[in-house]
């Protein structure tokens, strides 16, 4: 029996990149790196090289996800299609007097080795887990310390085993930080729910790289959609001599085409960007809904809280994606009309060609038909006159007068020479209509 070849790869696709496990007290940091397809290979060798000045075993070559243990902290990589993230946990507990996010996870790690990594940072986080005893809740913990009281958000979250407070606001260090107050659980289901809140994070900031782009769209829409009813005002007109519109319309098409072309290149740039952040957006929401968020404190829930901002931005994207493609295709029917039009136009020509070649044709069918007839009376003429000679010649003999012989001749001659033209126009239309 033959396996398929891709059989063990596509089974263990479901066990790729594993949740990791994540105790309380736990801190995490977690910073993802917009890369290009090179500094994607520089961020795997990157990665290499700090394995390697630490003797620990390098990753797979062109491994896409890595977990390694070094000293108190354990480091996740992973790489994906257009970012690389970078995950830190340790289970180091503060201190009394230590406030949270004073050390966190990453600092366990070189700091030269970290100002190097490849790409451009777009999301980074601070995660705190902390037993639920810590800081009870019967009322709202006091987190002004370190999280905007005002744009606070939380929830219960996990069935109700732990709850979630963010600012969702970059902090003085750069970092987003989250607080997770963790009930009895077990470590895998914690370590699901700090990388679902990570992965809102990260999907959330991917999607809205796409809100600019919609922004710097809609000024070169308005701009194409004037030009578009411009020269649709052009095609409706009917001003201009009848032998001008032709030229008249090859302009237009000219200046539809020049817009088309123009349209299709700003489609075929930011399609892509529009297609992703769908996609983004999706894995926003079905982790948003995995959290299953309940309300708490009067505070908004991380899911309100991005209902409210992230979707008009999505709407927004989503709305010049549709006005894009909209316009694509009024470009295109107006192509087509236009070019129908011309088609047109060229099919009167065309018509009005051949009847002027119709008119050219009979007129030198006539002209033809006279010199048959002028030159039946020449051949005649000449040949009569021949036989006016001959007669002249054999009067001694024949009897005959020359002139007598020469006038009975004519109509004879004359006769002939019709009947060899008719047959020789017979002949000639067979042939042609062979052909």
């Amino acid at each position: 029996m033959s396996e398929h070849p891709l059989r063990q790869q596509l089974h263990n696709e479901i066990h790729a990149r594993p949740f990791e496990r994540v105790g309380a007290p736990a801190q995490v940091s977690h910073q993802v790196m917009l890369v290009s397809p090179s500094e994607s290979q520089q961020a795997f060798e990157h990665l290499s090289e700090l394995l390697g000045n630490l003797h620990l075993p390098p990753p797979a070559m062109g491994s896409m996800f890595h977990t390694e243990q070094i000293g108190p902290v354990r480091l996740r990589w992973e790489r994906h299609g257009e970012f690389v993230s970078y995950t830190f946990i340790t289970h180091e507990a503060l201190g009394p007097e230590d406030p949270l996010f004073e050390r966190c996870a990453c600092d366990r790690v070189s700091a030269e080795w970290l100002a190097r990594i490849p790409g451009q940072r777009l999301c980074a986080n601070h995660v705190a887990v902390m037993p639920e005893g810590e800081l009870g809740c019967d009322t709202l913990p006091d987190f002004s310390a370190v999280l905007d009281i005002d744009a606070l958000v939380g929830s219960d979250v996990a069935d109700g085993h732990a709850q979630v407070f963010t600012d969702l606001r970059i902090a003085p260090d750069g970092f987003t930080r989250f607080i997770v107050l963790s009930k009895a659980m077990s470590a895998r289901r914690r370590g699901r729910l700090v990388q679902r809140l990570l992965e809102i994070e990260t999907y959330r900031l991917l999607s809205l790289l796409t809100l600019p782009v919609a922004r710097e769209l809609t000024p070169q829409l308005n701009r194409y959609e004037q030009d578009l009813v411009s020269i649709m005002d052009a095609i409706g007109s009917n001003g201009g001599a009848e032998d001008a519109e032709p030229n008249r319309d090859h302009k237009t098409l000219d200046r539809l085409t020049l817009l088309a072309s123009a349209v299709e290149g700003v489609y075929a740039a930011s399609h892509g960007r529009f297609t992703a952040a769908n996609a983004y957006y999706d894995l926003v929401n079905r982790r948003v809904t995995e959290l299953h968020e309940k309300p708490i404190f009067g505070l908004q829930t991380i899911g309100q809280f991005l209902e409210r901002r992230l979707a008009p931005a999505m709407q927004t994207c989503a709305w010049a994606a549709r006005r894009q493609q909209a316009l694509s295709e009024r470009v295109s029917r107006c192509s087509n009309l236009l070019r129908t039009r011309v088609e047109v136009a060229m099919q009167q020509q065309n018509r009005s060609l051949l009847a002027s070649m119709n008119r050219r044709q009979f007129l030198q069918l006539r002209l033809q038909q006279t010199v048959e007839g002028l030159s039946v009376a020449a051949i005649t003429y000449y040949m009569a006159s021949l036989v006016g000679h001959l007669f002249e010649a054999a009067e001694p003999w024949l009897h005959i007068k020359p002139k007598l012989a020469e006038g009975i001749s004519i109509p004879i001659i004359a006769l002939i020479v019709w009947i060899a033209l008719q047959r020789m126009h017979h002949r000639l239309e067979r042939a042609s209509e062979a052909r």
